[in-house]
């Protein structure tokens, strides 16, 4: 073996193409980090105006268009335990980040976790699309829980009525594909449409139906489909969804709505 070829020399130079590398990968990350949170922020925009009716889910748009559909978009904050509004907010304000800020959230304990969050903010956001004489049309709200695997993370759009579901989505989530990941399913997602989460006592009232939903079901109008072979994720959307619309997610706000409207 010739000096060239020492074990020293292999050594040196493996060292030398592993550091190479992981300041080319680094440099790429650090340099596609604003693109990635902007695509982000995009597919997160996106969802929410599906949801708002203002894009059909399989159309397709660009950056541009996006952002002057979402000006047809009012964003508001709100105090989750009174359901007021709040306006003293940081510019930029991410309820999900203040979800992990000791300071701006608070942990729940295991009677009130129903969606297995562990931790709540205290400042939420709703999504608002109105009609041409300035009345809401719909209200979205940010759902988030546990299913099987991983958190999800969607929007349930509700009616000027406030207990009419307009359509639920789901943005993220690692689900099993082809079972709890069939929450992405678009027929899935279409048969929400009309659901009623709330009765005639205004209490929570959407439930896991342990197959086909029909109108020979007694109410119906309360229960979805369960996703074949998925009943834990499932019965995470009911619990995600009751907990969202409950006394300690927006529950409070949609009251105080009600009673605006209906002034």
């Amino acid at each position: 073996m010739s000096s060239h070829e020492s074990p020293q020399r292999t050594l040196i130079v493996a060292c030398v193409l592993c550091i190479v590398c992981s300041i080319i990968v680094s440099g790429t990350a650090v340099a596609l980090k604003d693109l990635q949170q902007e695509n982000k922020l995009l597919d997160k925009k996106r969802n929410i105006l599906v949801a708002a009716g203002l894009l059909a889910e399989q159309e397709t748009a660009g950056p541009d268009h996006l952002k002057r559909l979402f000006e047809n978009i009012e964003v508001r904050q709100v105090e989750l335990s009174s359901g007021q509004y709040v306006t003293d907010v940081p510019s930029g304000y991410d309820h999900l980040k203040a979800s992990k800020e000791p300071d701006q959230s608070r942990g729940l304990t295991s009677a009130e976790d129903l969606a297995g969050i562990k931790r709540l903010e205290v400042i939420g956001t709703v999504y608002l699309t109105k009609d041409a004489s300035g009345a809401f049309s719909r209200v979205i709200l940010p759902v988030r829980g546990y299913g099987l695997w991983s958190t999800l993370y969607g929007f349930l759009a509700l009616e000027a009525d406030l207990k009419t579901v307009a359509a639920l989505s789901f943005y993220q989530h690692a689900e099993t594909p082809g079972l709890g990941g069939e929450v992405d399913n678009p027929g899935w997602k279409a048969h929400w449409a009309g659901k009623l989460v709330f009765n005639e006592q205004d209490q929570p009232s959407i439930k896991l139906h342990k197959g086909k939903v029909t109108p020979a079901v007694t109410g119906h109008e309360y229960k979805f489909d369960s996703l074949a072979g998925a009943t834990l994720t499932s019965q995470g959307v009911e619990n995600l969804l009751r907990f969202w619309v409950g006394d300690l997610g927006y529950g409070p706000y949609l009251k105080q709505l009600k009673s605006n409207s209906d002034a």
